[in-house]
């Protein structure tokens, strides 16, 4: 945008000068994000440097006494050893666990972790035996999280595939830029649960704070318990036929199916009136034509 003179941009329509300052007067009304993938194409979701592991092939490695990179460069040297299953002892809240795994991995981590735990990953299956520290699975592309605990605020931060499941409760800004994937929570979650959010599900089975689903833009919300309040944009939807086949498997496939079923789940989603920004920015557009 920098590169652009106002002579140019005089000499331009309307519609130039905006997609060159980097804004747009596209209508997004009706359009749909849905994205379907062509199951001929797996091959293309295994990275051609991932190493081949075998999952009965298995080890154990303790943390007790070693720095984070310590522990992250063994979990790569045993992948390139070719085992499959990875069981940590003693993390003692360590941060950043298990981040960047690129791979199928089994990875079993025995006992609580601290910030950060298994971000950046597209592949493994994890499961942590205690609780987690702020934005665990942050950014993950696919494969599971299974926290059997609590976990902390910023839960699945922009996670954008895979399944991300916690039988406890969680903290604040659960999915916050969630854009993709499933967040699953067993309990509670706090204030500001799906804030942005922009595509995926999430489920809570327990009730959820205030400001749920504040400012998303695309995605799904269901709640078995109460809601404090919704946020700016996010409205209660009718729950289908297909919503509730989904979430009986769903949680019925993590254990963690209610024994009154799924037909009280309240579903959220964008009431869409954010999608046209050109709209929300009227003195800000003039300014600049």
């Amino acid at each position: 945008m920098a590169s652009v003179s106002d002579a140019e941009l005089k000499k331009m329509t309307q519609d130039e000068r905006a997609k060159a300052l980097g804004m747009t007067t596209e209508q997004l009304t009706g359009k749909s994000l849905y994205v379907e993938f062509d199951p001929d194409a797996e091959e293309r979701f295994t990275y051609p440097w991932a190493p081949d592991v075998d999952f009965n092939k298995r080890t154990e490695f303790d943390c007790d006494g070693k720095t984070t990179t310590e522990v992250n460069s063994q979990i790569r040297e045993l992948m390139r050893e070719g085992y499959g299953t990875i069981v940590l002892k003693n993390p003692r809240g360590m941060h950043s666990l298990g981040v960047g795994i690129l791979s199928r991995l089994n990875l079993i981590i025995e006992g609580s972790t601290g910030y950060f735990t298994v971000g950046l990953i597209d592949g493994p299956n994890v499961r942590i035996t205690g609780r987690v520290g702020w934005s665990c699975g942050e950014n993950m592309m696919s494969g599971t999280i299974m926290i059997e605990k609590n976990a902390g605020s910023t839960f699945g931060a922009a996670i954008r595939g895979g399944d991300l499941v916690c039988r406890g409760s969680v903290g604040s800004r659960t999915g916050i830029d969630q854009k993709g994937g499933t967040i699953i929570v067993g309990g509670d979650t706090g204030a500001l649960s799906g804030f942005m959010m922009q595509r995926g599900r999430m489920v809570v089975c327990g009730n959820a704070g205030k400001n749920l689903g504040d400012s998303m833009y695309d995605g799904t919300i269901f709640v078995g318990g109460e809601i404090k309040s919704l946020g700016v944009d996010a409205v209660e939807a009718e729950l289908t036929d297909l919503d509730k086949k989904w979430l009986t498997r769903k949680l019925t496939q993590y254990g963690l199916m209610p024994d009154k079923g799924v037909d009280h789940f309240t579903k959220v989603v964008a009431g869409k009136q954010l999608w046209n920004y050109d709209n929300l920015e009227p003195s800000e557009k003039k300014l600049i034509l």
